[in-house]
């Protein structure tokens, strides 16, 4: 069914005003009221569907356009950007330089200090200890009195000597006057030839006589001497085994105190066979200088010459003693103790050199991190040498002036950004424990 047209509307309005129309049930508006609102609502609407698909284009466009505005702004070049984001990135890094040095090539060992010369002072005559004249510990010189022993029986046996020799020489003088009697007469025929001959005989054994009354003399001087202990070397007294008052005997195996002599000093250490030859090679070039080290391989204790190399191998441990003589002018080295020893060999000339904390160990060998010009790092593959003072030698790998990373190398891998961490002051606490 067709729905009347504007005409037919206009119509049936224009004699509804002229009828008084009822009032709506529901609203309470009249029936006229009512009848116009429903005509409004009947009237058609502009179309939903073209004013969101306008809608939606300017939407898209909006977006476009926000999107290409974006990308412009990301694709112009900003200085400032860029190096914030480095900085945000970059991991910081302690770096040094390789550069060429010389380096000097050590071989090394372990060792014992030996004392030059220890002596277990004895005695050598029987008596009793009178006087005990050092402290123990005491440095004490060649000739210096250690000990006293009661020289009362000594003295005596020595002044019995002497008047012994004063007996026979006054013998001796008579026996010389009655030869020159006998050596007279006989020349007038008033004396035998044989009692001229037993005189002469009796003058010689007289003089034999004083010359063993001499040698008895000096065997008493001596025994006399002994009672007096004196230090036969200079060095230091160690702990005295023998009190004052107590009786010693020439037979007896306990010393009375050992003295030690420090300096010089020896040290026995050892090396692999393998580098006997070498060894051999630059003491024929020349004195060899030997270094003592302590325990912890850096502190040096002393400098020294290597003295010899012993004249066979032990064949069960495959190495070869040596023997360096050390001054020990300030008393670091103790005999017994145990030592790190350093032997330079020869001084390598020019050569180049990283800090040994650059120095990394891979599954391919070594390695050290190399900060390229544009602050990223590459790993590179190297060929190390000798490792002196905290210094690698590089054979292969690295060119002088090329900057390595030597501190914070766990947290990079190759391509990383980096920031170079400024030098660290040097402090007292930095070089505390150092030698020059």
């Amino acid at each position: 069914m067709k729905s009347p047209n504007d005409a037919q509307k206009k119509e049936v309005l224009a004699d509804a005003d002229l009828i008084p129309l009822p009032t709506h049930k529901k609203t309470g508006e009249s029936t006229k009221a009512f009848l116009d609102s429903r005509e409004k609502a009947r009237k058609p609407a502009a179309p939903r569907g073209k004013a969101s698909a306008t809608g939606r284009t300017i939407a898209l466009l909006l977006v476009a356009a926000a999107g290409y505005a974006g990308w412009t702004w990301w694709s112009q070049p900003n200085v400032s950007q860029q190096a914030t984001k480095v900085a945000v990135t970059a991991v910081p890094v302690d770096a040094a330089m390789a550069a060429k040095t010389d380096v000097p090539v050590y071989f090394g060992g372990l060792g014992t200090v030996q004392a030059f010369n220890t002596v277990s002072v004895k005695t050598r005559v029987d008596g009793q200890i009178q006087t005990v004249a050092f402290t123990e510990g005491q440095h004490v010189k060649r000739g210096d009195l250690l000990v006293q022993i009661d020289p009362r029986p000594y003295q005596a046996t020595y002044d019995q000597a002497i008047a012994k020799k004063a007996q026979d020489e006054a013998q001796l003088g008579n026996a010389k006057l009655d030869l020159g009697r006998y050596t007279e007469l006989a020349k007038k025929n008033f004396s035998t030839r044989q009692q001229l001959d037993t005189q002469t005989a009796l003058v010689a054994q007289l003089e034999a006589t004083i010359r063993a009354d001499a040698g008895a003399i000096d065997a008493a001087k001596v025994q006399l001497d002994y009672t007096k202990i004196v230090s036969p070397i200079d060095g230091v007294a160690g702990i005295r085994q023998i009190d004052i008052g107590n009786i010693v005997h020439a037979a007896d195996s306990t010393a009375i105190v050992v003295v030690t002599q420090l300096q010089p000093l020896s040290v026995i250490f050892t090396l692999p066979e393998e580098q006997r030859q070498q060894v051999a090679d630059a003491m024929k070039a020349g004195s060899v200088q030997v270094t003592a080290l302590a325990r912890d391989g850096t502190t040096v204790l002393d400098q020294g010459t290597l003295l010899l190399i012993d004249n066979e191998i032990d064949q069960g441990a495959g190495t070869v003693r040596l023997k360096a003589t050390f001054p020990n002018a300030q008393e670091k080295l103790w005999p017994g103790q145990f030592i790190n020893v350093r032997l330079l060999l020869q001084t390598q000339q020019n050569v180049l050199t990283i800090p040994s904390a650059a120095v990394n160990r891979g599954p391919e060998g070594f390695y050290a991190y190399v900060v390229k010009p544009d602050a990223t790092v590459d790993m590179r593959g190297i060929k190390i040498g000798q490792d002196v003072n905290n210094l690698t030698v590089v054979e292969e790998g690295l060119v002088p002036g090329e900057q390595v990373v030597t501190g914070g190398q766990y947290r990079l891998q190759p391509g990383s950004h980096v920031a170079v961490n400024p030098p660290k002051p040097v402090t007292a606490a930095s070089v505390e424990g150092t030698t020059p």
